[in-house]
């Protein structure tokens, strides 16, 4: 239980500090705006150097591909269109348990806007309960509980790319379609992966993306509240002190306060939302992040959106940013989708509210599967003295 009365305590202290750190940050986005706009004279000269030196520098950054004060109504969408979208929840395996395994439930959404036809709602559920399951990923020293996220992350993909090339009947191949996942489809936590173990998770997402651009249905991440820096260290190259961007030379040690980190922590969200106004769209960015080498010719590009509430991010393949009709399209119904939704996709949304596993659900499973050993012919089914005992209290 929370102590309220001991805790008050220490909130005069977290004022004083916000108050503090909240004068830093607007000075920090008053110099992040002033290399900005000096950044518009120098853009190509910039990228020549990131483009020269991209071997020995050792922060994430990323390449505008359009001039740096794009700012781009994004269209209205058509009234008829389709919406797709998954999402993935999971039961951890716990050893208290009445058994030790893992289940991974995907949520399914389709939306047809305009064409009288019933949404699909719906999830998938999948428990695992093999040792090879269970215990294959301790060979690369992954916990279970991280290698249960890692495929859950394949799922989600291999499953959005079943629905929208089977979601849509010949006749209706013409009708805007947008598939749509929560998060980055950059998996930077692949860069820690041992080369196995990363084989098993990346090659079944590049496939499934690969499904969608034969049926020409654009793939997009929605990063609500995102943290990433990749646009603010581009405005890092123009901030160096040193005569060429060469860390591995100059500041081998990135976690020291090097020169060039005059905006830390600043985040892109919070520059773009100076220059943005509701509805539009900033530059479009090519990713340089390590792991997309990996990703072939589906590389990733984003860029940020005003979409009323927030700054969001949105991600997409090479394929959707490098066609100008599908990219306007596809960002289009995204807005849409965000109106709809007060704020957030409602696809993304319904998706998760699908694939949530709640405290009801998981005491059910676990219900389930316990008739089913007894049925079994197993006995003394049941959770261990420790999990019964916190799930009550005597006190």
């Amino acid at each position: 239980m929370l102590d309220l009365t001991k805790l008050a305590r220490q909130m005069q202290g977290l004022s004083q500090h916000l108050t503090l750190e909240a004068a830093a940050s607007r000075q920090r986005l008053e110099l992040a705006q002033q290399h900005l706009k000096n950044a518009y004279k120098s853009q190509q000269d910039l990228i020549d150097r990131q483009e020269k030196w991209r071997d020995r520098i050792l922060f994430a950054n990323a390449t505008p591909i359009e001039p740096l004060e794009t700012c781009i109504e994004i269209p209205v969408p058509p009234k008829i269109h389709t919406v797709i979208a998954t999402d993935g929840s999971q039961i951890a395996p716990n050893h208290h348990e009445i058994a030790y395994c893992y289940l991974l439930n995907i949520g399914r959404v389709v939306l047809h806007y305009g064409q009288n036809r019933h949404p699909l709602l719906d999830s998938l559920p999948e428990v695992f309960y093999r040792p090879e399951d269970l215990y294959m990923s301790r060979q690369w020293g992954i916990r279970t509980e991280e290698w249960m996220s890692f495929r859950r992350t394949a799922s989600e993909a291999t499953v959005l790319a079943e629905l929208a090339c089977s979601s849509l009947s010949p006749s209706e191949k013409d009708i805007p379609t947008l598939a749509m996942v929560d998060g980055s489809l950059i998996y930077w936590f692949l860069e820690q992966l041992p080369i196995d173990a990363r084989d098993r998770i990346l090659p079944p997402v590049l496939e499934a993306w690969q499904q969608m651009r034969d049926a020409q249905i654009p793939l997009m991440g929605y990063l609500s509240a995102s943290r990433n820096v990749e646009g603010m260290n581009f405005l890092r190259l123009l901030a160096c002190t040193h005569p060429v961007p060469d860390c591995l030379s100059f500041c081998p040690n990135q976690l020291e306060k090097v020169p060039c980190k005059v905006f830390e922590p600043l985040r892109d969200t919070a520059l773009w939302a100076t220059q943005l106004k509701p509805g539009q769209r900033g530059p479009l960015w090519r990713s340089n992040a390590r792991i997309l080498e990996l990703y072939g010719d589906q590389t990733i590009y984003f860029c940020y959106v005003h979409v009323g509430t927030e700054i969001a991010r949105i991600e997409v393949p090479a394929w959707v940013a490098e066609n100008a009709a599908m990219f306007d399209s596809a960002m289009g119904l995204m807005l849409a989708q965000v109106q709809k939704g007060y704020g957030y996709p409602v696809a993304i949304a319904e998706a998760h509210n699908q694939a949530v596993v709640r405290g009801g659900d998981k005491a059910r499973f676990f219900a389930l599967l316990e008739r089913q050993m007894i049925k079994a012919g197993l006995r003394n089914v049941g959770t261990s003295y420790k999990e019964a005992r916190k799930r009550g209290s005597i006190a």
